[in-house]
């Protein structure tokens, strides 16, 4: 068992919708938290299909309970017709709510029931650094971080499975999409995209489809959790930069396995694909669970220097490489975004085993970087 980062009971109030892809762990996660409590998972067929069709069975059932009850009921998108009850059983009884799901696709799709913000949104992530005792970098580059993964040797046929309930689930269920089969070769080709500037024109022609439809396919990807953008630094000094964002998979594990890299040596550039993955992975959970609200960027210009993770407005930018002997061409991307931004603070991340400062760069050997990151010692 894990002890997750993510402090349930002290970020609520009143209200919260708790959104994490599957098996990021939420359903275990409010289970362990609030033992005692009404808990209603949308997840079984019957409750699900009879909610469907009685939603007022939520009123009924809760009307007589007394002011701060709190109620959760799991996977809310499976039956967004509950939201009005909610928002009723807040308002006139008092009652508190943990709404937690997969998917907010449904729930914009259909105009659910915002609860007038009362309830805040939050996001839990895969695992994280700090919650793995027993942390093995190899296997979580190779792996990935949702538990159930990370947990085995070998987590390919868990990683296959993981796919197909997605797709039979969340994309053939909920009727997303027309094709199923043009949207599972879309998955294998954004994988080839991961970490890489988006470029709709070059997917949509691997696919076969328009590039309209793969925009929309991304929206989907992100509507349900399983990928994300970091957008470009913008901001233009000397050299003229790019401006498309870059996307990746919520987890190294899923990218992984859509590409099929299922033994990553240590050396090899599918490696190094897969380290900087995770490590922006760990950066991007640091700072949904600190809140920090500093915008994560990557810079390239177009003679092609480039910086990985860019922090606020210039404040930290980190270049990310699994190399074990940092060489002066791996520098180069940090020292042309000095040249422009003077004041900010240069990292690399490298599995170089010894941390140091060598003028104006801090070389940081990647455990050493997870454990300052998470000390909040980078931003």
């Amino acid at each position: 068992m894990y002890k997750r980062l993510f402090d349930v009971k002290s970020k609520l109030d009143e209200g919260m919708f708790l959104f994490g892809a599957r098996q990021t762990g939420k359903s275990t996660l409010l289970k362990e938290r609030f033992k005692d409590n009404i808990y209603y998972d949308l997840l079984d067929p019957e409750l699900r299909k009879f909610f469907k069709k009685n939603p007022n069975a939520l009123k009924e059932a809760l009307s007589d309970k007394p002011a701060g009850t709190l109620v959760i009921i799991d996977e809310i998108q499976k039956v967004p017709e509950l939201l009005d009850i909610v928002h009723y059983l807040m308002v006139s009884k008092g009652l508190w709510f943990i709404l937690s799901g997969s998917s907010a696709r449904k729930l914009k799709k259909s105009g659910a029931n915002t609860l007038g913000g009362r309830a805040i949104p939050e996001t839990l992530y895969p695992l994280v650094w700090p919650e793995v005792t027993d942390f093995q970098l190899d296997r979580a580059v190779q792996n990935g971080m949702i538990p159930r993964h990370y947990m085995v040797p070998d987590a390919t046929k868990r990683l296959k499975g993981y796919v197909e309930v997605y797709l039979n689930e969340e994309i053939r269920e909920e009727g997303e999409v027309r094709e199923l089969e043009a949207f599972e070769r879309f998955m294998e080709v954004a994988a080839i995209s991961d970490g890489e500037m988006l470029n709709y024109s070059n997917i949509a022609s691997d696919c076969g489809v328009s590039a309209k439809t793969v925009q929309s396919y991304f929206q989907i990807l992100y509507d349900t959790l399983i990928g994300y953008q970091i957008p470009a630094y913008r901001k233009e000094v000397k050299r003229k930069v790019v401006q498309t964002p870059k996307f990746y998979y919520f987890d190294v594990g899923i990218a992984n396995y859509l590409m099929g890299r299922h033994s990553l040596k240590r050396g090899t550039d599918d490696y190094g694909h897969a380290f900087e993955h995770l490590v922006m992975q760990e950066i991007i959970a640091y700072k949904g669970y600190r809140e920090k609200q500093e915008i994560i960027s990557y810079w390239r210009t177009y003679d092609k220097k480039e910086v990985d993770a860019v922090i606020g407005d210039a404040k930290v930018a980190i270049e990310i490489k699994s190399s074990e002997q940092i060489k002066s061409r791996h520098k180069a991307g940090l020292k042309a975004f000095k040249e422009e931004h003077p004041d900010c603070r240069l990292i690399l991340v490298s599995l170089e085993p010894v941390t140091r400062k060598v003028e104006d760069i801090e070389l940081i050997y990647v455990l050493d970087f997870l454990k300052m990151l998470w000390d909040g010692e980078i931003f």
